[in-house]
């Protein structure tokens, strides 16, 4: 008799404890600055005068992060634990929704980990998770959509409710920040070419093949682009109710031809501004904060772990090879979510970007670096795949006190974090 086929042990008590861990890390010093620090400044008014619906500010981005942070509000108060606790609890989401989406794409129980593991000690997810900005929404709720549909190509069995669940997540990414559309777009598109290929000129009707078994065309598209478009009308629901919005735009399009033209608006140049090649390659920091604050100097750096980050290049270039060459969709997967998200911005027509707009490419570079992590390892390499998670890890020690706004021994503390130019 031939042997079973290996089944490995599902990780999710792994990720259960590195989300957790995650959450923990975050909550030191969340309420500090006690003061609205960096974006918080444009997102906060708008959150008030949401709370009590009087004048719609902060129109160039979509409402729904907003309406998140809004939440914390109403039930911790407008104090800086109520600004800050739903980055921290969509920072989590996102660092879990991470794991399990490799586990299902991979079912690989080192690869999940591995996952949690960079993302971590990765810095991005971690600093944005303890601001009250939108990006961290975005990302938590891409990473929870990703996650719904790797499972649901896993287990056909499950598709239809992950699907919904997906379909959902995908419109609150976008009616977070519009950085997520291009990437909300991928699942129903990459559903349309496997079922083509799958089933030639009956893709309309057939519901049989890859990417799910069992549902029809017709059928995805609801879930994939109905369900997300839906959400993303519905987030914009306290327009019906604000007493003033700027500009008095007569409906839904016209508002958004309002926010397009914010977005696309020709504004001064900002001294933490950079382009794709700069966050790519780890050259341009931003400082969130860096002053006397709570009695003591403090610093917060947006920055990329300097190993991690780097080793993700190479290793977003594996992935795309051996998605090629082996046939494997995980990896293609990822060099695919690289590309497209990162790609964006290369075109996009907004005049001033900042590093903090690569928070989904980064996250995508880390669970790329978790495939080539294993496959070191199962290669039989021991040394190296011991020197990225350790070093990594050091590094992230190191740095934790200027992600998290610990106090410093002086005015000059910061040089011995800015190692580069472009770090200070």
């Amino acid at each position: 008799m031939s042997e079973a086929p290996p089944h490995p042990v599902d990780p999710i008590r792994w990720n259960i404890a590195l989300a957790a861990l995650f959450a923990g890390l975050c909550a030191v010093r969340l309420t500090l600055p006690s003061a609205l620090f960096f974006d918080e400044v444009h997102y906060l008014p708008a959150v008030r005068n949401l709370l009590d619906l009087s004048t719609a500010t902060n129109l160039e981005h979509p409402p729904l992060g907003k309406q998140m942070i809004a939440l914390g509000v109403l039930v911790f108060g407008d104090n800086t634990l109520g600004w800050r606790i739903m980055s921290l609890i969509f920072g989590t989401l996102a660092v879990f929704a991470g794991m399990r989406a490799m586990w299902f794409a991979s079912a690989t129980r080192a690869a999940s980990v591995l996952t949690g593991f960079f993302l971590i000690t990765g810095f991005p997810l971690l600093v944005q998770a303890r601001i009250a900005m939108l990006d961290i929404f975005m990302a938590g709720f891409m990473l929870l959509a990703l996650w719904m549909c790797a499972g649901a190509v896993r287990e056909h069995e499950t598709a239809r409710w992950r699907l919904a669940i997906a379909g959902v997540a995908l419109g609150a990414a976008m009616a977070c920040k519009w950085n997520a559309i291009p990437l909300a777009m991928m699942p129903g598109l990459a559903f349309i070419i496997a079922r083509t290929w799958q089933a030639k000129w009956h893709f309309l009707t057939s519901n049989r093949g890859w990417p799910i078994g069992g549902m029809t065309l017709w059928e995805a598209a609801i879930w994939l682009g109905l369900v997300p478009l839906a959400i993303y009308a519905l987030s914009y629901w306290p327009f019906l109710f604000y007493a003033e919005v700027s500009g008095n735009p007569s409906g839904l399009i016209a508002l958004h031809a309002q926010m397009l033209d914010l977005q696309t608006q020709v504004l001064k140049p900002h001294p933490y501004q950079s382009q794709w090649w700069q966050w790519a390659s780890n050259w341009r920091a931003i400082w969130y904060l860096y002053e006397q604050a709570d009695g003591a100097q403090r610093g917060v750096l947006l920055i990329g772990n300097p190993l991690s980050s780097l080793l993700a290049l190479p290793a977003l270039a594996w992935c795309a090879w051996a998605g090629w060459k082996d046939g494997r969709r995980d990896c293609m997967a990822l060099a695919l979510l690289y590309a497209v998200s990162l790609g964006l911005w290369i075109v996009a027509p907004k005049p001033v970007q900042f590093y903090y707009h690569y928070l989904l490419p980064h996250c995508f570079g880390m669970a790329a670096l978790a495939l080539a992590t294993q496959r070191l390892w199962q290669r039989g390499e021991r040394l190296a795949p011991a020197v990225i998670v350790g070093g990594s890890a050091a590094l992230f020690a190191w740095f934790y006190p200027i992600l998290t706004a610990a106090p410093l021994d002086g005015e000059m503390a910061f040089l011995r974090w800015a190692w580069l130019p472009g770090w200070r």
